[in-house]
């Protein structure tokens, strides 16, 4: 049984001061926190599919999160792996409190790589 709210506590919970380049670490245990089990993958950008068998149904559009949603974001030079987050309901959360929207950083806000929004019911 999925519970959002675990999820996002979670991560919010266990959120750092600062990026440690462990966000699909810190999203993965969140949504296990959430009582969902999902496959490890090296690269946040390949977590769609894991997502997806787990039941995490696939959305284009962000601008409406709902907490628990989690997004997972392509790479942009310098950042091969990616990026994935979960929104807990006023933030998007990895392994840092993002404060400016789902990309974690200038150089993705800047570039603006393509990104799925997963939601689970």
């Amino acid at each position: 049984m999925w519970d959002s709210n675990a999820a996002a506590n979670h991560v919010r919970q266990h959120a750092q001061s600062q990026s440690t380049g462990n966000c699909a670490k810190y999203v993965r245990k969140a949504i296990e926190a959430g009582g969902v089990s999902v496959t490890p993958t090296r690269s946040a950008k390949d977590y769609g599919f894991p997502l997806r068998q787990a039941g995490f149904i696939e959305l284009d559009d962000a601008s409406s999160p709902r907490r628990g949603d989690v997004i997972v974001i392509q790479p942009i030079p310098g950042h091969p792996h990616g990026h994935m987050a979960m929104f807990d309901g006023s933030s998007w959360v990895s392994d840092f409190v993002q404060n400016n929207g789902f990309y974690p950083g200038q150089a993705y806000r800047t570039q603006k790589p393509p990104y799925k929004l997963y939601r689970r019911h």
